[in-house]
């Protein structure tokens, strides 16, 4: 296993800095944010380490140089929008520049693109369905015709007002999982498993481990501490941002002495990349970059 960070954390530095404090921190791998540039359509979106819609096979290789000059890889290339989003021009644009990403991960010989499926928030799981296969379908016959794995996020993307009911990405269950495996059924489709999601829907973030083991292709290092005192006041059913909030690995609900204890038990060996969205250590870069350095020294005795 290698054990790195998601690159959305440093969005004020250019990406040799961020390999040079990926290197000065013992990090090996990051995760390259690569969001159209522009603004973001919310928080933690609109981060470009690496723009895709520019990238050369000359780019790539001095990516790739720049990569072994500081001795850290890069795990995958991750952009995550809504491409199922209602408005049928949103969506579009995001499908094409996710092919845009699957194109960049070739070429740089990485082989691997995280993100989400997408989803109406309006609609239920069934309704969500044929569009999900419509549009997914052929994006992963286009994954495999550039040799490209693609690693969802099992985030349900409902915090506020505008994502409910439903969230806005629909693969955040184990039978949703099932589902969607066995309608697309392609070893290049897979998951980015983040723990902290089942934590948030009251459900076990270690059980589902070893029946997905060969489809997990990333995992992402974040951690959610409940607010029970303001989840006895408002309940569930109100807007989750009212009664949890996301933690770095060490500081929430996880326990993560058993969460890697199954994760090496089942054997997994890839990338497992820090994520920060935890503001108790300050909305700057250099508390950024500390909730990493702490994050870091957590999970660094389950890395050899």
């Amino acid at each position: 296993m290698k054990l790195g960070f998601v690159t959305a954390a440093l969005p004020e530095l250019p990406l040799e800095n961020v390999l040079a404090f990926a290197r000065h921190e013992g990090f090996s791998t990051i995760e390259v944010c690569c969001w159209p540039i522009g603004k973001a359509e919310r928080k933690y979106a609109g981060v470009t380490h690496i723009d895709v819609s520019t990238l050369t096979r000359a780019k790539a290789e001095d990516v790739r140089a720049l990569c072994q000059d500081h001795g850290v890889e890069i795990s995958s290339l991750g952009y995550y929008p809504n491409l199922l989003d209602p408005n049928p021009q949103t969506a579009r644009a995001a499908v094409a520049h996710f092919k845009k990403v699957i194109v960049a991960s070739q070429l740089l010989g990485l082989n691997l693109v995280t993100g989400f499926v997408g989803r109406d928030c309006q609609k239920t799981v069934d309704e969500n369905w044929p569009r999900f296969l419509k549009t997914w379908k052929p994006l992963i016959a286009f994954a495999e015709d550039h040799g490209v794995r693609v690693g969802i996020e099992n985030c349900p993307m409902s915090f506020t007002r505008d994502e409910w009911p439903g969230g806005k990405n629909l693969m955040t269950t184990p039978a949703i999982w099932r589902r969607a495996f066995h309608d697309l059924d392609s070893p290049n489709f897979g998951l980015n498993y983040d723990p902290s999601h089942f934590i948030l829907q009251d459900m076990d973030p270690i059980s589902p481990l070893a029946e997905f083991k060969d489809r997990l292709f990333h995992l992402h290092a974040k951690d959610v501490r409940i607010d029970r005192k303001a989840l006895n006041e408002v309940g569930r059913f109100d807007y989750p941002l009212r009664w949890h909030q996301p933690r770095i690995p060490g500081y929430g609900d996880i326990d993560w002495a058993k969460f890697m204890g199954e994760v090496m038990r089942i054997g997994y060996t890839g990338p497992i990349c820090i994520e920060v969205e935890d503001d108790t250590f300050g909305k700057t870069l250099e508390g950024r970059m500390k909730a990493l350095k702490v994050a870091r020294n957590v999970l660094a005795p389950f890395f050899g």
